[in-house]
């Protein structure tokens, strides 16, 4: 798997503004995948820590709907820690990256939206098997 760090991009959500406040929209061209799956965390403790895995296949956009985290990603030569706080700003993580999530503000909410349904088989749930994968 070739994916590095590089390919893990913020994907800017078109949103509207008047006097009733923002409005963030997610249709059309903005994600590069098809959404099969949705699931948020909310209610996660500060000091927890999500994530410690890597998908062989699966596409993730991450979206801190409320609060902020921090996201480390690794593609096995390089690391980079992106801290997400903008509700209008998600992350895309494509296939091929470690990813741990932690730093959860007070109140966060973060959602994810992936190209596939919950799959155990596309799961690396090891970072040895993962630097495996990335040298197969």
């Amino acid at each position: 798997m070739n994916s590095k760090i590089e390919d893990v991009e913020i994907i800017e959500i078109p949103r509207v503004h008047d006097e009733r406040g923002l409005l963030a929209v997610i249709e059309g061209e903005i994600i590069p995948f098809e959404i099969k799956r949705v699931y948020y965390l909310y209610d996660v403790p500060t000091d927890a820590f999500r994530g410690g895995h890597a998908h062989k296949e699966l596409n993730q956009l991450i979206i801190p709907l409320s609060g902020s985290f921090d996201v480390h990603i690794k593609d096995g030569d390089n690391t980079r820690i992106i801290n997400l706080n903008k509700p209008h700003k998600g992350l895309l993580i494509v296939p091929g990256i470690w990813r741990e999530i932690d730093n959860f503000s007070s109140g966060c909410v973060c959602l994810v939206l992936a190209s596939a349904e919950y799959d155990e088989e596309d799961y690396i749930r090891e970072y040895s098997d993962f630097l495996a994968f990335k040298n197969s």
